[in-house]
């Protein structure tokens, strides 16, 4: 599967007319030869940061130093420098390349051995990308000589598509600009990883509901984390939307021309409308049904929508008007239920768009448990007395 880069933003609408249209019912990773010599410079400068891997015992003017200006041929003095030569093979995508070992002609075997089984389990490129690696010795006078032959099981662009990601903000940021574009695929390299797959499932909800005009059906969604454990490791999110991608694109533009017209209607004069004049707006064009929709399309096209759905448009049209709004998700008296948490004058204060107008008003943490709302996550702003 090769991954899409993709990171736009929902598309502007371009048509002219009103209203919702309805639903119409490898290459392998080579990285051919090294493009250049690493200089003995470049080498004084570390590099465990060129291979971005952390090691505890490294000789820096000899870690991957090449033979005979051959970028293919690289020499190893010791077991962690041979591991270092693999590690750099596999980031520069090398499917074969030699390492003249000068150690002990038994260790040879297997320091080469164990070398391989590092970098195919515990490094997180080559546990993410690599299938196998295989090699043959020849003796030669002063030294072993290691012909090396690697399988690769992604291919250059699923390599070429992995991204650097640092901090709870960044996974979330990238995995919303997947969720825009309904990208397929996300793999992310993430440094001082602690967390497990359900720690980015829950990112990967959060950040559905962080694009709301892009919320048109939660993926169904796939891990893989490379390797095991480590302080760096590679993560492979597969998304798996409940409509084709085409599908889900143009019903992303119909919302989008939606939203653009009540944007239009509420600031037309050079008014300032406020978060009560968009909900107002937003139910002349719909209203809520505990069986409709989960999706703010569904709101547009059929006139109605569920809670989430309901919530999800009113925090799109909210975000077109450039007002604060999330969507919150829990339960009221026990069931499930979706609200937003919008800023007001006061704070930040909860707001149910689904409750009859004569119920609806803003609310702080407390007085909305003592409503029967209840719900979980530290995700949402405070809401608390001015």
């Amino acid at each position: 599967m090769i991954a899409d880069n993709v990171g736009a933003a929902c598309g502007r609408p371009t048509r002219a007319g009103r209203g919702m249209r309805r639903a119409a019912t490898g290459r392998p990773y080579r990285g051919g030869r090294l493009l250049a010599v690493l200089t003995a410079a470049l080498l004084l400068t570390g590099c465990s940061a060129l291979l971005e891997r952390d090691y505890s015992s490294v000789t820096p003017h000899n870690a991957i130093p090449t033979t005979e200006g051959d970028p293919s041929i690289l020499r190893a003095d010791s077991y962690q420098e041979l591991v270092n030569a693999l590690i750099y093979f596999v980031n520069g995508g090398t499917e074969e390349g030699t390492v003249r070992l000068y150690t002990d002609t038994e260790n040879v075997e297997p320091y080469l051995s164990d070398a391989c089984l590092e970098v195919v389990q515990e490094d997180p490129l080559g546990a993410y990308c690599v299938e196998f690696i295989k090699y043959t010795v020849d003796p030669v006078v002063t030294y072993s000589e290691a012909h090396i032959a690697i399988t690769y099981r992604r291919t250059r662009e699923q390599v070429a598509s992995i991204v650097q990601a640092t901090g709870v903000t960044a996974i979330r940021g990238e995995l919303k600009s997947a969720l825009t574009s309904f990208a397929a695929e996300r793999v992310l390299r993430i440094s001082y990883f602690e967390e497990d797959e359900a720690f980015i499932r829950e990112l990967v909800r959060q950040a559905y509901y962080d694009v709301p005009a892009c919320a048109l059906g939660m993926p169904a969604v796939e891990l893989s984390i490379y390797p095991a454990s480590g302080r760096q490791r590679i993560v492979e999110i597969l998304l798996d939307y409940p409509l084709e991608r085409a599908e889900l694109e143009e019903r992303r533009d119909d919302l989008a021309w939606e939203l653009e017209l009540l944007t239009r209607d509420l600031t037309a004069g050079g008014r300032t409308p406020q978060v009560t004049d968009a909900l107002q707006a937003l139910l002349g064009e719909g209203r809520y049904d505990p069986e409709g929709g989960a999706t703010p399309y569904d709101f547009f096209s059929a006139g109605a929508a569920n809670s989430e759905g309901l919530s999800l448009a009113f925090a799109a049209l909210c975000q077109e008007l450039k007002l604060s709004c999330h969507v919150a998700q829990g339960t009221l008296e026990g069931e499930p239920h979706f609200w937003t948490v919008v800023q007001t004058g006061e704070g930040w204060r909860h707001l149910d768009p689904s409750v009859p107008e004569e119920d609806r008003g803003f609310h702080t943490d407390q007085e909305l448990q003592e409503l029967g709302y209840h719900w979980e996550g530290s995700d949402l702003p405070v809401c608390a007395p001015a």
